[in-house]
């Protein structure tokens, strides 16, 4: 802070802007990248190897446990965007809440992982917004109430 400077020239060369943060591969002793997703009360534990493209959700495929194509489509979402369809096996293991908040942890677990072993794909699919927790949760009941925020019917007499 003891620096003074007497023209703009000496400023822009004074301070460089910070270098980007390094990300680097994280696998475990298996050579998998592991992360966990969430959405709403679900919580989803992902690890990703190279394979041929199997994804086995609690211990059963990916067709029986997400019966409905838009549940499968979203699971594929970050590794369409990444091109990397067929490239990685994955597993699965997901709890609480339901389908659709299941499906959404686990998309968000995929693209973590997929940073975990591919770290150069983090900018994709951060513009995608797969890397954001989706915060939105039920809002509480309120005393008073019927529910949130539904009110009891009223009645004049």
């Amino acid at each position: 802070m003891s620096d003074t400077f007497s023209s703009f020239e000496d400023l822009r060369t004074a301070t460089a802007p910070p270098a980007p943060p390094v990300y680097v591969q994280k696998l475990d002793k298996q050579g998998r990248a592991y992360a966990t997703g969430k959405r709403k009360d679900a919580v989803a534990r992902v690890w990703i190897k190279p394979g041929a493209g199997k994804v086995v959700v609690n211990e059963r495929p990916l067709e029986v446990y997400f019966a409905r194509p838009v549940l499968r489509m979203i699971l594929q979402q970050p590794l369409g965007v990444a091109k990397r369809v067929g490239q990685y096996d994955v597993t699965v293991s997901v709890a609480g809440g339901g389908l659709s908040g299941q499906a959404g942890a686990v998309r968000h677990g995929l693209a973590k992982a997929l940073t975990h072993y591919e770290p150069e794909l983090r900018p994709l699919l951060k513009n995608e917004g797969f890397l954001t927790r989706d915060s939105r949760v039920v809002e509480r009941k309120k005393y008073g109430k019927k529910k949130a925020r539904r009110s009891f019917q009223f009645s004049k007499r």
